[in-house]
C-alpha cells in the first residue's frame, strides 16, 4: 500500500513492551518473531506501537474473531483474510555445530581439546588444559563438568552469568540471599563456571535492594578523636532536652550547657525553644558568669543554627562547631550531662512528674559537688578552688565544720586555695588526658576503617517513616560525596547536584555500588 507511517495498537502489553524494548525477550521462538517484526518496521519512515486496554481495541478483537470462525458460503466481503500455511519464521535446517562458544570464553581451550585435540602453543598452558579436561565432557555439542554434588554441571559462558544470578537472586523464586548461598544455589541448579563465588558476591554487593535493606554497621569507622579544653570555661557544649511534663510556668524543655574542662553544668527550664531563649540563656548563664568562651559545640537544631545566633557568636569572637547529623557522640560531653540530669530527675520524682523544675537545682548541686571520674575532682572545686560544704557536714559535724574559722582567717585560706588552684587544674587535666587515651585505645581496637573519596556514591542511614513501619529500608539514597572533613564527617549532594544541609558522620554512611 506504500504507506510511510504506521501506528499499531495492541491489547497485549507483553508484545508492545517487547517491541519497544521495555521487556526482555527470553523465549527463543518469541525472539525470532521479534527480529522479524523489527526488520519489517525498518521499511517505514515512522512507526508507533502503543498498548491499549482490551475495551479500546474492540474492532481488532472482532476482526480476529471473524478470521477464526468458519467461512460462510459466498465469503465475507468486508474481511480481508489470509491463511498462512506455514509459520512466518522458517527454522533453518539444523546443522551440527561443533560449538557456538565465544573465542574468548573460558571454555574454548578445553572444548577445542576435547573435540579436535588442539592444544595451546605454550607448553605450560597446554599441560594446564590437558589436566583440566579430565573433569569435563561434551554431550550434544554442550560442555559439562563432572560434579561431586550433581553428576553433570552445564558449563556457562560469561554472557549468561548475569541473567542466571539475577533470576536466582531476585527472580520469582528469589529472596535476595547472600553471595555464598547464591553461588551454591546456582551450583545446585546445575550450572558451573570457574568464578561462581566471586561473581555471586559481586552481584549481591551491587544489588540495590540488598544495599538499601542491609544491616547497620556496629564497628566504628574511624579512630576516636577526643576533645580537650585548653583552659577552664573556654569550650562549652550546649544541648536541649525535652519535652518534659508541663511544670510551673508552662516549662516543658531544658537547655543545658557544660564546660569541657571543669565539667560544670548550667541548666535552665524553658517554656518554648526559641532563638531568643537560647541567646538569653547564653548571655546570662555563660557570658555574665564565666566570660566569653573560645568554642561552643552544639547540634544541628534550628535554634542553634539560626542566623541571629551565628551572627552573635561571630560578633563576640566565639567559634561555633556543629555536630554531625544523627551522631550525638560528637558532642559527648553535653550528652553525658543530659544523662546525669535525666537519671537524677527520674530517681527523685515519684508520681508528681510535673515538679521536675523544683528538683532540678538539687540534681545540679549534687552533680557539682561529686568527684568526676575523669578528673578525680568535683566541678565545684575546679571552678572555685575549694570544696563546698554539703548538708551532711552540718548535720553530722565534720573537720571543716567543727572548728569554724574567723572571717579574716577564712578569707586568707580561700586566697591560698586560689593560688594553688592552677596546680590542681593541671593535675586534673593530666588525669583526664590519661583516661581519654585509655578509652581511645580500647575504642580503636574495634575500628573497621571506612572512608569515602569525593565523588563516591553513598547510602545514608534512613530516617524511619512511620507509614512504612518495620518494612522501611535501613538506608536511603544514593548520594554523592561533595566534600569531607578531617574528623570523618562528609558533605553530601543528591544525584541532581542539590546539596544536603549539614555534615554526616561516616558511621551513618556506607558505600553504594551501582
Amino acid at each position: 500500500m506504500e504507506a510511510e507511517e504506521i501506528k499499531i495498537f495492541t491489547d497485549s502489553q507483553l508484545v508492545a513492551s517487547q517491541i519497544t524494548g521495555e521487556y526482555q525477550t527470553k523465549d527463543e521462538r518469541l525472539t525470532e518473531y521479534l527480529n522479524l517484526i523489527k526488520e519489517k518496521l525498518t521499511k517505514f519512515r515512522q512507526t508507533e506501537i502503543k498498548h491499549v486496554p482490551r475495551e479500546h481495541n474492540a474492532r481488532a478483537d472482532i476482526l480476529s474473531k471473524l478470521a477464526s470462525t468458519k467461512k460462510k458460503k459466498g465469503g465475507n466481503q468486508s474481511l480481508i483474510q489470509e491463511t498462512l500455511s506455514k509459520p512466518s519464521i522458517v527454522k533453518p535446517t539444523e546443522v551440527f555445530l561443533i560449538c557456538e562458544i565465544d573465542a574468548n570464553s573460558w571454555m574454548t581451550p578445553v572444548f577445542e581439546f576435547l573435540n579436535t585435540g588442539n592444544l595451546p602453543i605454550d607448553k605450560k598452558e597446554a599441560a594446564k588444559v590437558k589436566r583440566r579436561a579430565c573433569a569435563y565432557v561434551i554431550l550434544n555439542g554442550k560442555m559439562y563438568r563432572r560434579g561431586f554434588s550433581i553428576p553433570l554441571l552445564r558449563c556457562v559462558e560469561e554472557s549468561e552469568v548475569a541473567s542466571i544470578l539475577g533470576e536466582i537472586h531476585e527472580g520469582i523464586n528469589g529472596q535476595h540471599i547472600g553471595g555464598r548461598s547464591l553461588a551454591r544455589k546456582a551450583l545446585r541448579a546445575g550450572f558451573y563456571w570457574p568464578t561462581m563465588q566471586a561473581d555471586a558476591k559481586e552481584h549481591v554487593k551491587k544489588c540495590d535492594k540488598c544495599q538499601r535493606h542491609g544491616d547497620m554497621h556496629l564497628a566504628p569507622p574511624n579512630e576516636l578523636k577526643t576533645l580537650s579544653s585548653p583552659w577552664p570555661f573556654s569550650w562549652w557544649g550546649m544541648d536541649l532536652l525535652g519535652p518534659f511534663p508541663t511544670a510551673a510556668g508552662q516549662n516543658k524543655y531544658l537547655i543545658v550547657a557544660v564546660d569541657y574542662f571543669t565539667k560544670w553544668i548550667e541548666a535552665e527550664p524553658l517554656a518554648h525553644i526559641t532563638t531568643f531563649n537560647v541567646l538569653r540563656f547564653f548571655k546570662r548563664n555563660i557570658l555574665a558568669r564565666f566570660g566569653i568562651p573560645q568554642v561552643v559545640v552544639t547540634d544541628n537544631g534550628t535554634q542553634f543554627t539560626d542566623k541571629k545566633v551565628r551572627e552573635f557568636m561571630a560578633k563576640i569572637g566565639t567559634t561555633q562547631h556543629f555536630t554531625s547529623v544523627e551522631h550525638p557522640q560528637t558532642n559527648g560531653q553535653a550528652e553525658a550531662a543530659n544523662r546525669v540530669i535525666l537519671r537524677g530527675l527520674k530517681r527523685r520524682l515519684d508520681e508528681a512528674k510535673g515538679k521536675w523544675t523544683e528538683e532540678l537545682h538539687s540534681v545540679l548541686w549534687s552533680y557539682r559537688t561529686t568527684p568526676h571520674s575523669t578528673t578525680g575532682e568535683t566541678p565545684f572545686r575546679l571552678t572555685y578552688g575549694t570544696e563546698a560544704v554539703i548538708p551532711v557536714e552540718t548535720g553530722a559535724s565534720s573537720f571543716r565544720t567543727e572548728v569554724p574559722l574567723e572571717g579574716e582567717d577564712n578569707h586568707e585560706m580561700l586566697r591560698e586555695e586560689l593560688d594553688l588552684l592552677e596546680e590542681l587544674r593541671d593535675g586534673a587535666a593530666l588525669r583526664e588526658a590519661t583516661l581519654k587515651q585509655k578509652i581511645a585505645k580500647r575504642h580503636d581496637k574495634k575500628v573497621i576503617k571506612r572512608e569515602f573519596d569525593v565523588g563516591t556514591l553513598v547510602l545514608r542511614r534512613n530516617q524511619k517513616d512511620s507509614r512504612e513501619g518495620k518494612l522501611a529500608a535501613n538506608w536511603e539514597g544514593p548520594y554523592r560525596v561533595r566534600a569531607k572533613t578531617e574528623n570523618g564527617a562528609y558533605y553530601l549532594e543528591d544525584l541532581y547536584g542539590k546539596e544536603v544541609p549539614r555534615p554526616w558522620n561516616a558511621e551513618k554512611l556506607k558505600q553504594y555500588y551501582s
